[in-house]
């Protein structure tokens, strides 16, 4: 980290807390939006590239993990940095996407079975892509009306760039004027570079000129030049041009990227030579291997390979996320990699019991960040790497968003080093730790008695999402617990009994008076609010908005809840794992949480204090047809993918189960439905068929 940086990205992100990760959300928007203001504005990057994609995928991980607490400023909403002032701002027509990273072999393979699984195509079909090099220089966008270019702008945030037209049109590789089969409107993207001899050669002409400001490399060369106020100095600079993407059109141009590849070559534009089609995983591996080894061979720079979906039509069914496409990423190259010494290795217990080891290591500088800490995973992961104290390893930092031990220099190992013994005993309350079958992560059962997640299941229990009690921060709950005025949420409630809080330091009448009717107000919350405060292992917002959803009432859902924890077997805990996106390892914490005595002490003591928990309810306006149904569907569907017509269901209020009961609105039948067809015709359900299912919600498809 940097030095007036307060991230600590030595947490995993499965063992953050709440509050550390609304801190570290904020402190990430912060510095992620400084960096992006030296990269993009000034053109002068503060960190390495390797250090920014490991700050934004934590930032992602933690957005995925507390969805609720995705912030307004959050990175995943923008690319780039706003346009600063000096140029007139560009509103994109279609917004300029930022891309996914890959970092391995894995990631590339894991991108491509999302993209078959949201298509619903099978394993063995492959999927054309376009494989070009990633080069590293500024994007723009090139505007052109009835074939006269008109208009180029940076990326900017995505929807507003920076109009450069002036600077644009100093380049020997832009084409003022198409001509041909030209739409009337046509937007056309690609990269702003400099070739690495005419970046060595231009410095080297600042120097011998006395100017001692040079350029740190080629990228910060290209985007300072054409981001100059003077259009003659951008003219006086060796600038070159990739154009690789389409953007606004008033007509088809290609029904494929390769084909419009080769359209923008008809027209004039400079296209990448080495960008090659090519079908399925095998063959982009070969591609990026191939371009891996001539990197340093090629006249310009670039940071890793693209993999685009190549049908334009499986583009706009793929769609986007955020703020990436989900039809194409980015396969970095590898990051760098350092050896140093595990000096110790810690244990720490998060909020939820976990017990994440951790490797203390000799300070060293990877990829321009010094670290001390190095994830360990699990000890099952250091058992099979046979890591010791005392061991010289290799560290590296890439897909991952802390650093990572990627393997043991055993050559170098201490004569007297001793194989790492796991922990049985939870570190903070003596607990017994234990591992469940099946499962990598070693857990203190001591759950509300460990201080370790006692405080923080309270600091979570107050937070926004939950019963968001003003003044109840976790400077608060810390002072409260420790000095013994709270253990329990249930304790929170019965704050305003004790006479002697009034009497401890910056506790004053006015303070305790103004927290004691925040607390009061809360004594009536929602169901989900509810549900979600309880710090249930995977119950995260939305999953406890589908509880919430599904069971209505805290008295329902609270008794299926105990029926099922005695009987795996009966008919509710087939509904529990029925709901979509729940599933077993979800229904199983639940269950968990419920088997636990202490768990139910807990919570029957709360509701004790509550005046009210409401019951979720359906609008009485209803914003579709199928809102607040629910819907099965089975079958091989043939107009959309499984994936799509669920989250068109969803979209609209419908409750998606994957079995049929009596309770089911809607089955959606396809080809060769089989039992839940067959079932659903027993218990006389409404049956659709894919066209009539389409036709029913045909008015609110977007």
């Amino acid at each position: 980290m940097d030095n007036n940086d307060s991230i600590h990205i030595d947490i995993p992100v499965n063992e953050l807390t709440i509050s550390e990760a609304k801190i570290e959300l904020k402190q990430l928007a912060k510095s992620i939006a400084k960096y992006d203001r030296y990269y993009y504005q000034l053109d002068a990057p503060s960190i390495s590239d390797a250090k920014y994609d490991i700050y934004r995928k934590r930032n992602i991980a933690i957005e995925t993990r507390f969805p609720e607490l995705i912030r307004k400023d959050s990175p995943s909403y923008r690319v780039g940095a706003n346009p600063i002032k000096k140029f007139d701002e560009v509103y994109h027509a279609q917004s300029m996407l930022s891309l996914d990273n890959a970092f391995s072999e894995e990631d590339v393979i894991e991108f491509i079975a999302r993209i078959k699984h949201f298509l619903c195509l099978s394993n063995t079909e492959k999927i054309e892509l376009v494989a070009e090099p990633k080069i590293d220089g500024l994007s723009i966008n090139l505007r052109y009306e009835n074939g006269c270019f008109v208009q180029g702008s940076t990326r900017g945030n995505g929807s507003v760039g920076e109009d450069v037209t002036a600077n644009l049109l100093t380049l020997k590789d832009l084409p003022q004027h198409i001509s041909g089969k030209v739409p009337d409107i046509l937007e056309v993207r690609g990269e702003v570079y400099m070739l690495r001899n005419d970046f060595i050669n231009m410095n080297e002409a600042r120097r011998v000129a006395g100017d001692k400001n040079l350029l740190a490399n080629p990228r910060n060369a290209a985007a300072g030049s054409l981001r100059q106020l003077n259009p003659k100095i951008t003219a006086s600079r060796p600038l070159s041009l990739f154009c690789y993407a389409l953007g606004e059109t008033s007509e088809n141009v290609a029904n494929t990227h390769w084909d419009f590849l080769a359209r923008l070559n008809e027209w004039g534009f400079k296209v990448n030579n080495l960008a090659r089609l090519c079908y399925g995983i095998e063959d982009i591996l070969e591609f990026y291997k191939t371009i891996k080894d001539k990197k340093t061979l090629l006249p310009y720079d670039i940071d890793g390979v693209v993999y685009k979906v190549n049908d334009f039509k499986l583009q706009n069914r793929l769609g986007q996320i955020s703020r990436s496409p989900r039809w194409a990423i980015a396969h970095k190259f590898p990051a760098e990699q350092v050896q140093t010494i595990i000096y110790k290795i810690s244990i720490s217990v998060g909020r939820t019991g976990a017990l994440t080891p951790l490797a203390i290591l000799k300070p060293v500088t990877v990829g321009g960040v010094v670290i001390n800490r190095a994830t360990l995973h699990n000890e099952d992961e250091i058992l099979k790497k046979d890591i010791r104290i005392g061991d010289t390893v290799i560290i590296q930092r890439a897909g991952d968003v802390i650093p990572q031990v990627v393997s043991v220099i055993k050559t170098k190992r201490p004569a007297d080093s001793h194989p790492f013994i796991p922990l049985f005993i939870c570190p903070v309350c003596g607990s017994n730790a234990t591992k469940p079958e099946g499962e990598a992560i070693r857990r203190c059962t001591g759950g509300l008695i460990c201080n370790a997640q006692r405080v923080e299941r309270l600091i979570h229990f107050a937070s926004k999402n939950a019963f968001d009690i003003e003044g109840l921060g976790e400077k608060s709950i810390n002072f409260l617990f420790h000095a013994g005025y709270i253990n329990s949420p249930a304790d929170i409630f019965r704050l305003e009994k004790n006479p002697t809080l009034i009497n401890q330091p910056k506790w004053g009448e006015k303070s305790t008076n103004k927290l004691f009717n925040a607390i009061r107000v809360r004594k009536i919350i929602s169901l989900e609010r509810f549900i979600y405060s309880l710090g249930i292992r995977q119950i995260g917002e939305t999953m406890a908005l589908l509880l919430a959803h599904h069971y209505r009432s805290f008295k329902t859902w609270y008794n299926s809840m105990l029926i099922a924890s005695n009987d795996h077997e009966c008919e509710i805990w087939e509904q529990l794992i029925s709901i979509d996106q729940i599933g077993i390892s979800i229904a199983n914490n639940i269950i968990d949480f419920f088997k636990e005595k202490h768990n139910l002490q807990a919570l029957n003591d709360l509701v004790e204090q509550l005046q009210q928990i409401t019951d979720y309810s359906v609008p009485s306006q209803h914003i579709s047809p199928i809102y607040g149904k629910t819907i099965v569907f089975t079958g091989s569907l043939q107009i959309l993918s499984r994936n799509e017509i669920k989250a068109r269901a969803r979209e609209l209020g419908a409750k998606v189960t994957r079995s049929v009961s009596t309770k089911t609105d809607y089955i959606v039948a396809g080809a060769n439905s089989g039992s839940k067809l067959i079932k659903a015709k027993n218990l006389k359900i409404q049956i659709l068929s894919e066209a009539e299912w389409i036709e029913l919600i045909e008015n609110h498809i977007s």
